[in-house]
């Protein structure tokens, strides 16, 4: 069974990410897949002290991080994952904050002795799994898509953890109403990308 592991940087219960997350897991599931969801929001994890304990050791597995919080299991979670759906809303023209917070604490798949001058991807050449990254913003869609660091942020983060994203999901004018919901345009995008995502 291909387990799929969702990480979403969303700080809003129910808004338009979680929407877009909780469809497409829905539609991972019926395909087969074992989905689980992990909302930023409601993981303890401290903030990267730079120090980068982590970074000493070689080798191809994760380092360790000198903390003691929720980072340690959700990397065991991301090790197990065969794909994944990273999702954050664009604020201030790029992820939020807890998403930035989980992304540099991806740091520990980085190898970076002190001498040397910039850290080598424990990862790199391993991009056997697959991502879906979902954005949305208050601009159009394109706008954001172009112009907002959201989905580059998502897909540095796919490669940092070893997988090489197979659709994107950019939505806009999300900030129009109250309570936004997925149009049904964006429902069939979102069929499409799990399809890309459970699929060999």
């Amino acid at each position: 069974m291909t387990r799929i592991l969702a990480i979403n940087g969303s700080y809003r219960a129910e808004g338009f990410t979680d929407q877009a997350v909780d469809h497409i897991a829905q539609v991972a599931r019926s395909l087969g897949a074992e989905v689980e969801i992990i909302h930023l929001r409601d993981v303890p994890i401290e903030f990267c002290r730079n120090c980068r304990s982590c970074t000493q050791l070689p080798g191809s597995s994760p380092g360790h991080c000198i903390q003691h919080d929720a980072m340690p299991e959700l990397l065991q979670k991301i090790e197990q994952a065969d794909g994944f759906i990273l999702a954050s809303p664009t604020n201030f023209g790029s992820i939020t904050a807890l998403f930035k917070r989980f992304m540099e604490r991806l740091v520990v798949y980085g190898y970076w002795p002190w001498g040397q001058h910039s850290p080598k991807p424990r990862q790199e050449g391993k991009a056997t799994k697959k991502a879906v990254l979902i954005s949305s913003s208050a601009a159009p869609a394109l706008m954001g898509l172009l112009f907002f660091n959201t989905i580059r942020q998502l897909k540095t983060t796919a490669k940092t953890i070893g997988a090489q994203p197979v659709d994107k999901v950019v939505t806009g004018l999300v900030a129009k109403d109250h309570q936004p919901a997925l149009s049904e345009t964006t429902k069939q995008h979102l069929k499409n990308a799990a399809k890309k995502l459970v699929y060999p």
